[in-house]
């Protein structure tokens, strides 16, 4: 009989890694801090949909994913952003807030988006990196005001360069 080696998979380690023993774990990003939220761009609103971390919000439940645009042509345009908050002594703080776009065909049941870039993005996003330059004007203006009304005093402190960025 055979034994299989334990490999060793991937964790999503909630609490800080460093903590305690500092062993395994070390080096690990948390995902505590980061908040997916959706812009619906034709209804001009933004949302919270935590479901976006594992790629069950309601936008993309029941959705089959295809890899090219040109494969959903009729379709809703989404943003998917990572937002990650920080803390420095003045307070907490938009700290890393990056964009992916998303289309949704619910006539057919599809739509487009590059899981890679979703992943890579949340990543960017958790280490504190800005990339919303991308965006169409009209998203940008949406999540300027979601950002702003979800905490002014966040906005505040946010760096110069999302609030640049950002800036139709």
């Amino acid at each position: 009989m055979t034994e299989k080696k334990k490999k060793l998979e991937f964790n999503i380690i909630k609490n800080d890694p460093t903590e305690g023993h500092g062993g395994f774990g070390v080096g690990s990003l948390s995902l505590d801090n980061v908040s997916p939220v959706i812009i619906d761009v034709q209804e001009g609103e933004a949302s919270i949909e935590i479901g976006a971390m594992h790629a069950r919000s309601a936008v993309e439940r029941g959705i089959k994913f295809l890899k090219t645009k040109e494969e959903v042509p009729n379709g809703k345009p989404y943003w998917l952003i990572w937002v990650t908050i920080d803390r420095k002594a003045e307070g907490t703080y938009y700290a890393g807030v990056t964009a992916c776009e998303m289309t949704v065909d619910r006539s057919i049941r599809r739509g487009y988006k590059s899981l890679p870039e979703h992943v890579n993005r949340m990543d960017k996003s958790i280490k504190r990196h800005i990339i919303v330059d991308h965006m169409d004007e009209k998203s940008k203006k949406i999540l300027t005001e979601f950002l702003q009304n979800h905490d002014a005093g966040m906005w505040e402190r946010s760096s110069e360069q999302l609030k640049a960025d950002l800036q139709v």
